[in-house]
């Protein structure tokens, strides 16, 4: 849901449209959700490091490599998104802006026209992490709805399955 928010708070465009004073507060709320997106990305990647992960559904071959090439491009999205934009501002010259007036400025110098090129990349791989998320979400019902088969299950806490259920 953060990374929805962030990419519908994004300014987009040209530098002259992100940057300009009109657009501070979307981008400082964009700038914000992008950096929660990063902060708990790492949080998961360390919580799957030492939590034990769920017993795997059985399934075929090709929609186990499927299963395990869309979760790493995933994760590798979760990263590279937030990183571009970071390394992009920051060679264009912009510092980071936070919401509450936070500003973290580039600890190198500029390199403008790279800057943009990265920034450039950002839009895309901002766009890619739609479509990825919007296909893994798409399969999650696909297997919920369709084949019944509990993968859908695999993807929530353990501590939410077994909450007691209340009868009505």
């Amino acid at each position: 849901m953060l990374v929805l928010a962030a990419f519908i708070y994004g300014p987009g465009g040209p530098e002259s449209r992100v940057y300009a004073p009109a657009r501070d507060f979307d981008r400082h709320l964009h700038e914000t959700l992008g950096s929660a997106v990063f902060v708990l990305a790492v949080a998961r990647v360390l919580w799957r490091m030492v939590a034990r992960r769920p017993d795997p559904v059985p399934a075929s071959r090709w929609m186990r490599l499927a299963a395990a090439a869309v979760q790493g491009v995933l994760y590798l999205l979760l990263f590279a998104v937030p990183l571009t934009a970071i390394l992009g501002a920051w060679l264009e010259g912009h510092p980071l802006a936070y919401l509450g007036d936070l500003e973290i400025g580039a600890p190198f110098a500029a390199s403008h026209e790279l800057g943009a090129r990265i920034a450039s990349i950002h839009g895309w791989l901002g766009d890619s992490i739609l479509w990825v998320a919007g296909l893994h979400a798409a399969a999650a019902l696909y297997h919920h709805l369709v084949l019944k088969d509990g993968v859908l299950a695999t993807m929530l806490p353990a501590w939410l399955l077994s909450a007691p259920r209340r009868r009505r």
